[in-house]
């Protein structure tokens, strides 16, 4: 580190603890720039939140009070790079201790991340804290550690009741379940599939992850250093199968969800479940639903789907493409899961045409790995000293207002570094984009989780003309073919519609009411006042890892990457609920859409 960085990073703290040490909210505030933003993962809001400007921050401040203001503040490095200083520090306030990074420019902070790293009162049982696992002398008892998990087995959820309930069993429940765990929440996952894993296992044949294995770990237990760069779905659904053991979590397989309703007076939900063929009725505290970053499956209301003679069906139940061997399929939809499910129909024999109907940003998956995820999650980050719980929070320290300015020149980079790959495709009429202001994939994700594609093959199958592209909007269906608005006519012997999911809200309007649903809003999305991302600018994802306009009812999702970072802090609310620790909820997201 550089003396210079390293020095100017500890006067900066240094003053910081001075105007704390004050009950100064205004000089603390008077030490960021006049672009400026203070991104809190819990550690001081009991949310996740971003104050931008030192107005903001400084009403932050002044609301949550001086036990929650970062004390015993310590820089642990610093570096300097065109005129920025990045400086790592560690903290404590009354209930967390924490980590951040700050960025200061010309003497003044940035961009400043607090996160909470752990309770001080309820440490993980981790390292000297383990369980010692055995009792040793002559008065043990006569239960062994299998007999006790199958005596809890049979217990928990029937005798004894969950603190918290997540309804969704894949990575995303699973992970914040081994959370909880550790944390000695008693948490109850259930899901409908047989088996843990069964999410992944159920999907079309030639399915494997999309982003590479430094980005998808899962908590406490990383991926081993032989695993394949792509996970195949069905290795990832052995994975999580024999993760859900390891982690000895309370996970109950054949289990649906029926209804579910809140008692305002108990602080309780009543949830009705039915367990291989039986209905049951829990009483967790909490409710978590865990249903990924997509809500229930959008299937358009066509003229002619009656009469169509074919199959139809939505991405999510594609059952792969040998079904349709020798047959005509129109798949509509340009993004991820239509490309990929064209790709398995050629694979096995069928004639897939793609019905594009916007553009689709398109990104190969060696550029996104090299360009973008590379500096991060790579082996050469591994080597640079960053595994993926720095990374995470490095990515985490860019507040989402500049977070396009930080894509931007990478996606820049890519698009000349492919433009042969680029000009292949708009020959062929594909329609492309870079997102609404050329800042790229991640941005389009966080936004309204489509509109894009990580290509592994699929675009050149449609630039050689094996994947057939047609453009527009559909008019209606026949019996043998889908009719475009233009008069266009694709025989098809099927129907894919790869035409992406509702939000999340629409699982709490199905379990538990409509009226909940809109109460919460809308799940996902920036506000950024783009495609599909309606303002106004909230500052973080709607809904997510957070206190929402329900009480006890919580939302946790996206992709691995996010599922494992957010989860921590998502846990450490619960946690601190569960023992009755003061949570005062600082700036509780408004509601402005309800889908």
């Amino acid at each position: 580190m550089g003396d210079a960085a390293l020095q100017g990073a500890r006067q900066w703290f240094a003053d910081l603890d001075a105007a704390f040490a004050a009950e100064d909210a205004a000089r603390a505030a008077s030490l960021f720039g006049d672009e400026s933003y203070w991104r809190d993962l819990a550690s001081l809001t009991w949310n996740i939140h971003t104050a931008e400007g030192r107005g903001e921050i400084e009403a932050m401040l002044a609301a949550v009070g001086p036990d929650a203001w970062p004390r015993e503040l310590e820089v642990t490095s610093a570096t300097e790079n065109d005129g920025v200083t990045e400086a790592w520090y560690t903290f404590r306030n009354k209930a967390f201790h924490g980590k951040g990074l700050v960025r200061l420019r010309d003497g003044k902070a940035w961009t400043l991340l607090s996160s909470a790293q752990g309770l001080n009162e309820f440490p993980e049982p981790s390292g000297p804290r383990r369980e010692r696992g055995a009792e040793h002398g002559v008065n043990v008892s006569t239960e062994n550690w299998l007999d006790r998990r199958n005596s809890r087995a049979g217990s928990f959820g029937i005798d004894e009741q969950p603190y918290v309930l997540v309804v969704g069993g894949g990575q995303g429940g699973i992970g914040l379940a081994a959370r909880l765990k550790r944390l000695g929440v008693p948490a109850l996952v259930i899901d409908k599939h047989p088996r843990p894993g069964d999410q992944w296992r159920s999907r079309y044949h030639s399915l494997c992850l999309h982003d590479p294995v430094w980005y998808d770990h899962m908590p406490y237990l990383p991926f081993p250093d032989h695993w394949p760069v792509f996970t195949p779905k069905d290795k990832m659904g052995d994975w999580l199968e024999h993760y859900t053991k390891i982690m000895e979590l309370d996970y109950w397989s054949n289990t649906e969800a029926q209804s579910a309703s809140f008692d305002d007076d108990a602080e309780q939900w009543t949830v009705r479940v039915v367990r291989d063929g039986r209905e049951l009725t829990l009483t967790p505290t909490h409710l978590v639903m865990a249903t990924g970053m997509s809500g229930i499956p959008s299937i358009p209301k066509l003229e002619g789907q009656d009469v169509f003679g074919g199959d139809q069906h939505h991405s999510s139940k594609h059952p792969g493409g040998a079904k349709y061997a020798g047959k005509k399929v129109v798949v509509v939809g340009s993004n991820n899961s239509a490309h990929d499910i064209c790709a398995d129909l050629w694979q096995n024999g069928a004639e897939p045409i793609m019905l594009q109907r916007s553009s689709t940003h398109i990104v190969k998956s060696d550029s996104l790995m090299e360009v973008v995820l590379g500096p991060l999650y790579s082996e050469e980050a591994l080597a640079n000293g960053i595994d993926h719980e720095t990374a995470d929070l490095i990515f985490a320290s860019i507040p989402y207002k500049v977070l396009p300015d930080f894509q931007r020149p990478a996606f820049d980079e890519i698009r000349e570094r492919d433009k042969d790959f680029y000009d292949s495709l708009e020959q062929t009429g594909f329609q492309l984009d870079f997102g609404d202001d050329d800042s790229g994939l991640f941005l389009k994700y966080l936004r309204r989780g489509s509109g894009y594609y990580i290509n592994i093959g699929a675009s050149e199958l449609i630039a050689k003309g094996a994947i057939r592209l047609a453009n527009g909007q559909i008019d209606r269906l026949e019996e043998d073919a889908v009719v475009l608005e233009d008069g266009t006519r694709l025989e098809a012997d099927a129907v894919v519609y790869a035409t992406g999911y509702g939000s999340m809200n629409g699982w709490a309007a199905k379990l538990i009411s409509q009226e909940v649903a809109d109460k919460v809003g809308k799940c996902w999305g920036l506000g950024s006042d783009t495609v599909r991302d309606p303002g106004p600018w909230q500052g973080e994802l709607r809904n997510m890892w957070k206190p929402t306009q329900q009480e006890n009812l919580w939302f946790h999702g996206g992709n691995l990457h996010q599922s494992r970072h957010y989860s921590k802090y998502l846990a450490l609310q619960l946690k601190a609920r569960l023992e009755g620790l003061e949570t005062p909820v600082y700036a509780l997201a408004e509601t402005h859409h309800t889908r």
